[in-house]
């Protein structure tokens, strides 16, 4: 089989930014070569010479709510991947919610398997879910491909997905263990906070209703079950910084314990959230500047692992009620295709590296997902998924350059740096900057990525 060579001056590979060419036969990657591209071999029929643009690792969502079946008015499949695929995504993982039926027993899984099928622009794999009385559906969930399994310990904020109480967790933690399967949880715990305020289009009231003290209430209580069941417990969207103690101290007692945030808390602050902005509006919530601040330390420390997008989407009257009122606005942000360029924009004004960025886009949440093996990494062996993108080049994000099903989104308006030109998802271009908004590559030939069919 002939190969492709794929050139640049700033090719992101595991060594570090370094001037080379990956050679990709069919979909894999199959070597890296870093000296002079005429010693490439005679198998290499084709040069793609990217200048000094970036090569960097397909990036790796596994936090995206796509909502399919059931709620595809919301987002969908062909929607979120085209959404994606423009914005350097090579892999997402769906989220066992806002789906209808949520993913949660075999049938489930089976119907988001069938309604995904010929419409994925990028790779998509699928988390379970555990709700109370399914622990029974566990295994046939594993067996059916789920990468792991997702529980809420407050409101979900749709009523067929209750929130799993820890007694329900205590059953389930032990069998997710078995099965070689994380509990991704959404960590809050609902303790009691001030009445609804006066003026529900006040953000500060909001946020004063999903005080902290709720998070890591439900931390501490996750890193209890983790060290009596020893099952890999995963904290999704970490906002707050008041955590961040007790999971170093997890971490550095070697519990199994891993950790992301999401941009909208690296890179906005409740300070400047004006009032009836519901585009801001999520949960756990956007919360103050020191407290950003904060988790960029974590990040940087580790103690954080990884970013994804959590891109939650819904209908515009939903999330944008004309009364501006946070308190009955749906809870989500939707940002799939801003992910890169929006931590990148905040990352490099810290000191960021481009291997920083990788890491936490792609690698790390690749071997989080269970698929270090294909993805995540430009190294032989690996999928021959990556972005092409500039990092000094400055952009206005604005509805017409946006993909997912509803441009609803509170970068709107904002400026970015980080463009993407180009994505490539097994060695095949599914994405290419043209003009403003870009154009999507042929059909659509996103594969689903099923546990059954990783190493762990």
């Amino acid at each position: 089989m002939e190969g492709l060579g794929f050139k640049s001056t700033r090719v992101v590979l595991p060594s570090g930014v370094e001037a080379a060419t990956v050679i990709v036969r069919g979909e894999r990657i199959v070597d890296v070569f870093d000296g002079d591209a005429s010693a490439l071999p005679a198998s290499v029929t084709r040069v793609i010479d990217f200048g000094d643009r970036v090569l960097s690792p397909g990036v790796v969502d596994c936090h995206v709510h796509v909502n399919e079946p059931g709620r595809t008015e919301w987002e969908g499949f062909e929607t979120a991947t085209r959404a994606a695929a423009a914005g350097g995504v090579t892999t997402i993982v769906d989220m066992p919610l806002n789906s209808n039926p949520v993913t949660t027993d075999r049938a489930a899984l089976d119907a988001k398997l069938g309604a995904c099928a010929g419409k994925c622009f990028v790779d998509v794999g699928f988390w379970g879910g555990v709700v109370p009385g399914n622990v029974g559906a566990l295994e046939d969930l594993a067996s059916g491909g789920v990468l792991g399994c997702k529980a809420f310990l407050v409101h979900s904020g749709i009523d067929d997905f209750p929130n799993a109480s820890e007694v329900d967790l205590r059953r389930a933690m032990p069998v997710l263990r078995d099965l070689g399967l994380p509990l991704l949880a959404h960590a809050e715990l609902d303790l009691g906070a001030p009445a609804a305020p006066s003026d529900p289009r006040t953000y500060g009231g909001y946020l004063a209703s999903r005080p902290p003290e709720w998070e890591d209430a439900a931390i501490r209580l996750l890193i209890d079950l983790c060290r009596a069941t020893w099952c890999p417990v995963h904290i999704v969207h970490l906002s707050s910084a008041g955590s961040l103690p007790a999971l170093r101290r997890a971490k550095d007692e070697g519990l199994p314990v891993t950790v992301e945030t999401c941009p909208h808390y690296l890179c906005l602050d409740a300070e400047a959230i004006p009032p009836g902005a519901t585009e801001y509006k999520c949960a756990p919530p956007i919360r103050t500047r020191a407290n950003r601040e904060a988790l960029w330390q974590g990040l940087f420390e580790g103690i954080i692992d990884f970013v994804v997008t959590d891109h939650s989407p819904c209908l515009p009257a939903l999330k944008l009620p004309a009364e501006g009122d946070f308190m009955h606005a749906w809870g989500g942000i939707a940002s799939l295709q801003l992910g890169l360029p929006a931590v990148w924009t905040e990352a490099r004004a810290r000191g960021a590296t481009l291997p920083d960025l990788a890491r936490w886009l792609s690698g790390r949440p690749a071997a989080f997902s269970g698929l270090a093996s294909r993805k995540g990494s430009l190294a032989p062996g690996h999928d021959a998924d990556f972005v092409v993108w500039d990092p000094d080049a400055t952009f206005p994000v604005d509805a017409e350059g946006l993909f997912f099903r509803h441009r609803v989104s509170p970068y709107l308006g904002r400026a970015l740096t980080g463009r993407v030109h180009e994505t490539w998802l097994r060695g095949e271009r599914v994405f290419a900057a043209d003009g403003h908004a870009g154009t999507h590559q042929g059909a659509p030939r996103g594969e689903t990525l099923l546990h059954r069919s990783e190493a762990r």
